[in-house]
């Protein structure tokens, strides 16, 4: 989709620094990490947000997951514990359009912390 900042990370127009890519999804590291682990799984499909999800898109939804366990493996967290977590719409501070799943982890994510 023209103008979605990742639509052009998938294509490659836009650096990222990789973590894992298959045919359907691609991982990346965040560049504003929340955590010591901060990986985004895309859909390479583009699919606006959770909200926009249909029927059809199950075959992304799953690549996009397997993805995001397979990058918790990578990074050393899969033992430990981690968060994924998809954000809807301008209230949860979602700022790209485009179906995002974060991977975070590498500390204690419990809560309420301490």
């Amino acid at each position: 989709m023209a103008n979605c900042l990742f639509c052009s990370i998938v294509a490659g127009d836009i650096a990222s620094t990789p973590v894992l890519s298959t045919e359907l999804a691609y991982a990346f590291e965040d560049i504003n990490p929340a955590a010591p682990v901060h990986v985004l799984v895309v859909p390479r499909e583009h699919i606006t947000d959770a909200a926009a999800l249909l029927p059809d898109h199950g075959e992304a939804l799953s690549a996009v997951l397997q993805a995001a366990q397979q990058a918790a493996v990578m990074k050393g967290i899969a033992h430990s514990g981690y968060r994924l977590v998809f954000n809807v719409g301008e209230d949860s501070g979602n700022s790209v359009p485009h179906l995002h799943l974060h991977v975070l982890g590498g500390r204690s994510m419990a809560w309420p912390p301490g």
